[in-house]
């Protein structure tokens, strides 16, 4: 099985595209608060940081889901 080390806080992650580092070249994701089409995952629009509910401790990233961070804890 091949392993992936995160670019952006050295996490290693049996899938490419960790969530620290998310974006798999050449993919299209569309975003299911705002319905926009980015080649970037980190994609933050209006809906979806009214939403935020988590930031990463490792990375500063924040997210709706404790899922979608390395290491999460919650906003407030």
């Amino acid at each position: 099985m091949a392993m992936y080390t995160c670019k952006t806080c050295g996490a290693v992650s049996p899938e490419a595209g960790h969530l620290c580092d998310p974006t798999e070249a050449g993919k299209i994701y569309t975003c299911e608060y705002c319905g926009a089409q980015s080649s970037k995952k980190r994609h933050i629009c209006k809906p979806k940081l009214q939403e935020i509910k988590y930031f990463c401790e490792n990375c500063g990233r924040v997210a709706v889901k404790e899922d979608d961070l390395c290491k999460p804890k919650p906003v407030g």
